[in-house]
């Protein structure tokens, strides 16, 4: 029963593929957190765009609009 146990102590097979597994887990974290916040980053520039075009005028909210 010991050297059963032993041997599953010393048992290393199955170890790369978690290590992997481990690595691509938080290269998935780090994607997700930089995508979110350049997201957000990107939401604030067009919503800021948006308001400078409605303040001066520039915005055409009739495209495709025939009948002026």
């Amino acid at each position: 029963m010991f050297q059963r146990i032993k041997a599953l102590a010393t048992d290393s097979t199955g170890a790369t593929a978690i290590e992997y597994a481990l690595i691509a887990a938080l290269i998935g974290i780090a994607a997700v957190s930089a995508m979110s916040a350049i997201g957000t980053a990107l939401s604030v520039t067009f919503d800021q765009v948006s308001a400078d075009m409605s303040s001066s005028g520039g915005a055409d909210t009739t495209a495709g609009d025939t009948t002026v």
